[in-house]
């Protein structure tokens, strides 16, 4: 889609501006990324006179689309490169999914909702994203068979970081994760491998839907 083509293009550049650009987001690639893909396409029936709100939005299953400053700051703290490769854990609308698309090399994204992981693959084919592997399943495990990742961004809260996705950093790979109780505060950290040294810093306080079990509780069979 052309951004000149797209009636929500003014909303958008001051959702950039109002919402991210000034809470200190500073990457240009970041913001680049948040000005040009159409948040709308993402949401519920095309809902465009919330899409670009500052708050996070339901997508149905007790899932949410994140607020949009949490998106552009999670994806500043993985310091993507043009070829790096990131695994997100959690598809959900996709939204997230076409950020990291925009700035990394490949993306591989999971999902254990399969009318979740089903309508994402969908919008991103019909926006033209040709760098992004899909997977439904349960995100606690990683993708060890395309480990190691440059970056990992986990948009659900396990209650402490998962030792599977730390073992599936690339050296030099930062993970960000929020970290926390079901329905109550978290803490957003960046994990980063260094060599044998891992090192976890704390970043924000952040609410985030939790991350789930194992078993697959919506009953649809990835």
């Amino acid at each position: 889609m052309a951004i000149e083509e797209d009636p929500f293009r003014e909303p958008r550049l001051q959702m950039v501006q109002s919402q991210i650009a000034a809470r200190g987001v500073r990457d240009e690639r970041v913001l680049a990324a948040m000005a040009k893909v159409p948040r709308h396409r993402f949401m519920p029936e095309q809902d465009g006179s919330h899409a670009y709100a500052d708050q996070p939005m339901p997508i149905g299953w007790g899932q949410t689309i994140s607020q949009p400053y949490i998106v552009a700051a999670m994806t500043e703290l993985l310091q993507l490169e043009p070829d790096s490769r990131v695994f997100e854990v959690g598809t959900g609308s996709g939204y997230q999914t076409a950020i990291l698309a925009e700035l990394a090399g490949t993306v591989f994204t999971i999902e254990v909702v399969p009318s979740l992981i089903a309508q994402a693959q969908k919008v991103l084919g019909e926006l033209g994203y040709d760098n992004i592997h899909f997977r439904c399943g349960n995100g606690r495990e990683g993708w060890p068979e395309q480990a190691p990742f440059d970056g990992i961004i986990v948009t659900c809260a396990p209650q402490k970081v998962p030792d599977q996705l730390v073992a599936q950093l690339a050296d030099g790979g930062r993970m960000a994760v929020p970290v926390g109780p079901p329905g109550g505060v978290q803490m957003l950290y960046v994990v980063t491998r260094q060599g044998d040294r891992i090192v976890r810093t704390a970043k924000m306080s952040v609410r985030f839907v939790p991350l789930m079990p194992s078993s697959n509780q919506y009953g649809e069979g990835c």
